[in-house]
């Protein structure tokens, strides 16, 4: 089961590693969109817990 694992980073480094070489524009267009969505949801936490306290 490690092994796989291993393997399985492995491939996940070459793919992000093609992706950022083939097309960086894209590349930064999605960790962009990750972050947007990161942003989101913490406020949408922090909105949730004001609105406990009122």
């Amino acid at each position: 089961m490690a092994q796989a694992r291993k393997i399985g980073m492995y491939l996940l480094l070459i793919f992000v590693g093609y992706t950022i070489i083939h097309s960086p524009a894209r590349a930064a267009e999605l960790v962009q969109s990750g972050f947007v969505g990161i942003s989101n949801a913490a406020k949408s936490i922090g909105d949730f817990m004001t609105g406990l306290i009122k």
